[in-house]
């Protein structure tokens, strides 16, 4: 006996794992088989023994399709139940399950017997057939059978007992033998229906004398002899089969017409009522209204465009140049004080302008100039919220997430608080970022515009433990935002001889003109690396030589900038030891240094948080959030103390902040955060941009004419022009904004309107209507 077990602990094996250790025990010679499954599929077929000894499964829990395509000389024996198929396109097998079979038990079955010792499920025997050469196929069933059960069946034996079946109307279930063409079906018990092509016969001898040889096998094998007696009153049996082509052609039918095939047969009572509904009206191939077999919708702003999902912030640039395009510039550059209180110091100077990268008019000719735009903002004025809530927000940490967050709670009409360590408000913007990268007076104006909003700035405050207790006993509710300010570096050999990135930058903003040596070397090729490198030369170094493990990850201009004033860099590098001369890689390459200075990214400081299991962190320096950006009630956290990343994205972090910290103080229960999806690519028609516009850099505002709106309705007035019904009509909101509608009985599905539209904003789709018609009429 080759014995299976398919669970090791809570390890289950494949379905083709099994088959294929089954097949190979064959292969090897094996005959007998038990096997405890665990639902796995098609045990037991097709096999055979190559020297035509029989093979024996024995088998429990078995799945789908036991004894599939089963061969002659193979006998399958399943305890208790099993699931959909058994037998399924037997083919000479003897199948035995002692308890009930799933739907489609003995489905197109050729050959072999099974035997089930319980019920049958739907369509139980269906399309079972005989070729003449071979015995003729054999499905005993003790119990009933689930509905459409012996379904197009073609040939071979189906005998139900109806044993144990009193509850139910027909042991054959709702519209037994439908299609019904050949074979015959033995059955005990009433049976409620069947097509007027199939007879219902009293037993003649010879099938007295099949049931009464084969009951005793059927018994056998179910372990139920002590049925035989009850089950052999054979004036309880019936026998269902086809009508004969001769009994068929004797019988003249009258001709229907298509109507009442339609009606009579069809549909009502007819072999598809199950899965067709129909009203019964007739109807034109083009039609309006209800009977439309495609619909339109204006899906206007739906989708988020590649710039806008790009951006981190989140900022919708093509709705900005929508309010362009109608003269109403102002609106456009104070639509993107809603998003951040950056626009110039971030999006126009030092962002890397992903949204740029995503631009669809980037894979045209050049990208809309987002960055630019964005400066347009820098210096306006924003009107204070007019009503207060009076609820109070405490905000650790002045960078930009956490001002970020000051910002649109403020909006809100929350009174907020934020507090740094440092004598200045603007974290990197402020300490970091040289002051060749970013206008000092810019930054300055956007910073006092905040505090315009009404948030009040708390500088020179390091939060401690104590202090930070009384904010979350002072404030409504809090946000840690205090980015990342400790600068990191590996367990070099030397690494007491390293100068801090961060310390150092900090030094240059400050203007303290920290000394440097005259060979520098730089660890890290980053942004960051970048900077210092930039600052090292400013501070009077010769030579600065930028080493990573990497290929840089710095951009493209800061890399350039860097190597224009004469700095080198090298990679892969692998630092391995740091001396007073220099930096030693581990292939024993040397780089002479006067000094060192390690710039790979900084950690957050949290000393200030409470000590016990309530704060989750990662790695002892970054915050693990919940859903809604919390890590305590009524504490939630922002920017680089949760991930490092780019100003952008500290930009995003705080007003998701802002969200979740509005909802807790407001009393409203949580939402998530709004998201939007990409507009596909293929929804956009570059073709139109590339006939109707060149690339012809100007004023950023003027980029109106490129801008392909994606997802963003143009107004350019396509659709209304192009539908043959015109069933659109354009309406004026009170805001100077639009709405384009179609009316359903002009209407007619065409898809016209998605098939022109530039920007991807009608879509055409599936009339749902008729659906939820028929459903009501089939009610």
């Amino acid at each position: 006996m080759f014995k299976i077990d398919t669970m090791k602990g809570h390890e289950r094996m494949s379905t083709q794992d099994l088959l294929l250790q089954i097949e190979a025990a064959v292969r090897s010679g094996e005959t007998e088989f038990e096997i405890a499954a665990s639902g796995q599929h098609d045990i037991g077929g097709p096999l055979w023994n190559s020297e035509g000894k029989k093979l024996t499964f024995h088998v429990t829990n078995a799945g789908q399709r036991v004894g599939s395509m089963c061969l002659p000389n193979t006998e399958i024996v399943v305890e208790g139940s099993t699931s959909a198929d058994v037998g399924w396109l037997n083919a000479g097998g003897v199948i035995t399950v002692k308890g009930d079979a799933g739907d489609t038990a003995g489905h197109c079955s050729a050959g072999g017997k099974i035997f089930i010792g319980g019920r049958a499920g739907t369509r139980s025997g269906s399309l079972m057939k005989h070729d003449p050469l071979y015995e003729e196929p054999e499905l005993w069933i003790l119990k009933n059978t689930g509905s459409f059960s012996f379904e197009f069946m073609g040939g071979g034996r189906a005998i139900v007992c109806g044993y144990d079946s009193e509850q139910f109307e027909s042991v054959l279930g709702e519209r037994a033998c439908v299609g019904m063409v050949g074979g015959v079906v033995y059955v005990r018990g009433p049976v409620s229906t069947y097509p007027k092509d199939i007879k219902c016969l009293e037993l003649e001898q010879e099938d007295i004398d099949f049931l009464n040889s084969g009951m005793d096998e059927f018994l056998g094998k179910i372990e139920r002899q002590e049925l035989k007696g009850e089950l052999s009153q054979w004036s309880q049996w019936k026998k269902l089969r086809p009508l004969t082509f001769e009994e068929k052609s004797a019988t003249p039918s009258k001709k229907m017409t298509m109507k009442e095939f339609r009606t009579q047969e069809w549909v009502k009572g007819g072999i598809f009522s199950d899965v067709a509904m129909d009203d019964f009206a007739v109807h034109n191939t083009i039609s309006n209204g209800l009977y439309r077999l495609r619909v339109p919708s204006w899906d206007n702003a739906k989708y988020a465009a590649p710039c806008e999902f790009s951006c981190p912030t989140g900022i919708p640039t093509q709705l900005r140049y929508n309010l362009i395009r109608q003269g109403r510039l102002q609106e456009a550059i104070e639509l993107e004080l809603q998003y951040t209180p950056f626009p110039g110091s971030v999006c126009g100077s030092v962002c890397p302008n992903p949204c740029m990268d995503g631009c669809t008019r980037g894979t045209i000719d050049e990208a809309i100039q987002i960055g630019p735009l964005g400066y347009l903002s820098a210096f306006t004025k924003v009107k204070k919220p007019a009503v207060s809530t009076g609820k109070k927000v405490g905000i650790v940490g002045g960078g930009v997430a956490g001002l970020s967050a000051a910002w649109q709670l403020a909006r809100k009409g929350h009174e907020v608080f934020v507090f740094d360590d440092a004598e200045k408000m603007g974290g990197k913007l402020e300490q970091v970022i040289p002051r060749g990268r970013l206008s000092h007076d810019l930054l300055e104006a956007e910073l006092k515009r905040i505090e315009e909003m009404g948030v009040k700035f708390v500088p020179n405050c390091k939060v401690d433990k104590d202090s930070f207790k009384h904010f979350q006993d002072t404030y409504d509710a809090v946000i840690i935002a205090n980015g990342g300010h400790e600068s990191r570096y590996f367990n070099w050999e030397g690494k007491e001889l390293l100068t801090m990135g961060l310390d150092f930058l900090k030094k240059v903003n400050r203007g303290e003109n920290p000394k440097v040596g005259k060979r520098v070397v730089v660890i890290g090729c980053g942004n960051s690396g970048m900077d210092t490198c930039r600052a090292a030369f400013d501070m009077g170094a010769e030579s600065v030589v930028a080493v990573d493990v990497q290929k840089p990850a710095a951009f493209a201009d800061e890399i350039q900038y860097v190597e224009g004033r004469g700095g080198k860099l090298i990679w892969p590098f692998f630092t391995e030891k740091i001396t007073k001369d220099g930096v030693y890689a581990n292939d024993g390459r040397f780089i002479p240094a006067d000094e060192v200075i390690v710039s790979i990214g900084e950690a957050p400081i949290l000393d200030f948080l409470p000590e016990d299991d309530s704060i989750k962190k990662f790695r002892d320096s970054w915050l693990i959030t919940n859903k809604d950006k919390s890590i305590l009630p009524g504490v939630f956290a922002a920017g680089d103390v949760i991930k490092p990343g780019r100003l952008t994205d500290a930009i995003g972090d705080g007003i998701k902040a802002a969200y979740y910290a509005d909802l807790y103080v407001m009393g409203k229960a949580y939402i998530p955060f709004p998201k939007k999806e990409k507009i596909p690519a293929e929804r956009l028609s570059k073709a139109y941009f590339e006939k109707c516009h060149h690339c012809q850099l100007g004023d950023p505002a003027d980029d109106h004419t490129r801008c392909v709106s994606c997802g963003t309705c143009r107004d350019c007035r396509m659709c209304l022009e192009s539908c043959p019904e015109k069933a659109i009509s354009r309406i004026e909101n009170e805001d100077g904004s639009w709405t384009y509608v179609s009316d359903p009985n002009k209407c007619i599905g065409c898809g016209i309107c998605a098939g022109v539209c530039p920007c991807g904003v009608w879509s055409i789709n599936d009339n749902p209507e008729p659906i939820n018609m028929y459903r009501t009429y089939n009610k």
